[in-house]
C-alpha cells in the first residue's frame, strides 16, 4: 500500500487492515523529503522486506510514485493498481482546485485563502467526498513539511511532461480505481495512460469521491474491485 499525500503516512491503513485478511501486506511510510528521496526510500524498503516482484496499490500521490519507481525498476513490480490517481498531464489538473471550491460554501472559500495547511487540508477533504461514512475524516494528518518538498517536484514532473514519459516506461499491467465524483478528473487518468500504456485497465466507481474505502456508497464495490484485481495476474 504506497501512501498519498506526499507525507500522508499511515492514509491506507484501514485498506492495509482488510486486505491483511487475504493477503501480505506491507504499508511503507515515505519520509524523504524529496521526489527522488521517495522513490529510493521506497525501494531500500521494498528491498529489505519483499520477495519481488510485487503488487503495488498507490493512492493518490502514491499512485504516481508507484508508476515512478516501476519505470525506474521494472524487476520489482509485478502489476501496478491506481487508486484515485492524480491526473498525468496539466490541462486537466487545471479543473481540480475550481472544482474544489465549487463544492463549499462562500465562508469556506474564504476560509481556504487564509486557512493553516491542516485547516486547509480539512476543508479540500470535505470537497473532495461524496457520501462518506461517518467518523471517516478523523486520524489522518499529513506532514506538511514533506508536502511542500516534494509536491511542487511532483507538479513540475506533471507540467514539463515527464511524468507521462516515465508512466510510457511501465510494462507491467497497470489498473486504475477512480470515482466519479472525485476533483481529479477520471479523464485525466484514462486518457493519458490508455494513450500509452499497452496492458492497462480502468474502473470509474459511481458516487465515489477522492477515498473510495471511506465512501458510504461505493466501499463495497470499491472492495470487490480491487480484490479481484489482486487475484488477477
Amino acid at each position: 500500500m504506497i501512501h498519498g499525500g506526499p507525507g500522508a503516512a499511515g492514509e491506507m491503513a484501514p485498506v492495509a487492515q482488510i486486505l491483511a485478511e487475504n493477503w501480505g501486506v506491507l504499508e511503507p511510510w515515505q519520509t524523504a523529503m524529496s521526489l527522488n528521496g521517495q522513490v529510493e526510500e521506497l525501494k531500500s524498503i521494498l528491498e529489505e522486506n519483499c520477495k519481488k516482484p510485487i503488487t503495488l496499490v498507490g493512492y493518490s500521490w502514491g499512485a504516481w510514485l508507484s508508476l515512478i519507481l516501476a519505470a525506474r525498476y521494472p524487476a520489482f513490480v509485478k502489476k501496478i493498481i491506481l487508486v484515485s490517481s492524480g491526473p498525468f498531464t496539466a490541462e486537466y489538473a487545471a479543473q481540480i482546485q475550481n472544482t474544489r471550491l465549487s463544492r463549499l460554501s462562500a465562508r469556506e472559500q474564504e476560509e481556504v485563502k487564509i486557512a493553516a495547511f491542516a485547516r486547509r487540508g480539512e476543508l479540500f477533504s470535505k470537497a473532495d467526498a461524496f457520501d462518506p461514512l461517518p467518523g471517516s475524516s478523523s486520524g489522518m494528518t499529513v506532514n506538511g513539511e514533506i508536502f511542500k518538498q516534494v509536491w511542487p517536484e511532483a507538479a513540475n514532473l506533471r507540467k514539463s511532461g515527464k511524468l507521462l514519459t516515465l508512466a510510457q516506461q511501465v510494462k507491467c499491467p497497470v489498473v486504475a480505481l477512480h470515482g466519479d465524483h472525485d476533483p481529479h478528473p477520471a479523464e485525466g487518468v484514462q486518457k493519458p495512460l490508455s494513450a500509452v500504456l499497452n496492458n492497462f485497465g480502468f474502473h470509474l466507481l459511481a458516487h465515489c469521491g477522492h477515498k473510495p474505502w471511506q465512501e458510504k456508497q461505493a466501499r463495497d464495490n470499491f472492495f470487490t474491485i480491487l480484490r479481484e484485481e489482486l487475484n488477477r495476474e
